[in-house]
């Protein structure tokens, strides 16, 4: 039975870029998945991604990604089109680290052969925990194309009967954040 990673990769404080945690709880909402499927929220991870990937069969990541398309539209990327990205400079020890992370499990010879990235293009990432309208729009496209890629992989998953609160804790009512000053 294979081992997959379902991680939903952003920071919840950053409206659109909290997209991938979001749906990675939505997710795990409303389907349940093989005994080896794990769906968590990574986050913002930096080279401690390699932990998470290693030693697994497949692995989905939803990110927000920038490209000129229109917020909300979805776009996949496969480890290959990943790893033809020069690895970014990273401002600090937090920033994301997807392509440094995957060359490193390649070295070390525990990357997983299956990757996917689920972009989903962001309209806002100011500070706030809101989803702007077109991101909201496309997560059940995105939600699809999960499934379709689990479906490829042969892996087991079934809707809830009963689908389960997501405990989205961040996208409560819209409260305006409060710098404060000493």
């Amino acid at each position: 039975m294979k081992k997959v990673i379902i991680g939903g990769i952003g920071n919840v404080l950053l409206g659109d870029d909290g997209v991938g945690p979001y749906l990675a709880l939505l997710l795990a909402s409303r389907y349940e998945f093989a005994e080896r499927v794990e769906v968590i929220d990574l986050g913002t991870p930096a080279l401690d991604l390699i932990d998470q990937i290693s030693a697994t069969d497949a692995v989905i990541l939803i990110d927000s990604v920038e490209t000129d398309a229109a917020p909300g539209t979805v776009l996949l990327y496969r480890k290959e089109e990943i790893l033809r990205q020069r690895p970014a400079v990273r401002m600090d020890p937090h920033s994301p680290a997807l392509v440094d992370a995957l060359l490193s499990a390649r070295f070390f010879a525990i990357a997983p052969t299956d990757v996917l990235l689920v972009g989903i293009k962001a309209e806002s990432c100011n500070v706030g925990c809101t989803l702007s309208e077109p991101v909201r729009a496309s997560l059940d496209k995105a939600i699809a194309v999960v499934l379709e890629e689990l479906d490829r992989l042969h892996v087991e998953y079934r809707r809830r009967e009963h689908p389960r609160e997501p405990g989205i804790w961040w996208a409560g009512e819209e409260q305006p954040l409060r710098l404060l000053s000493f």
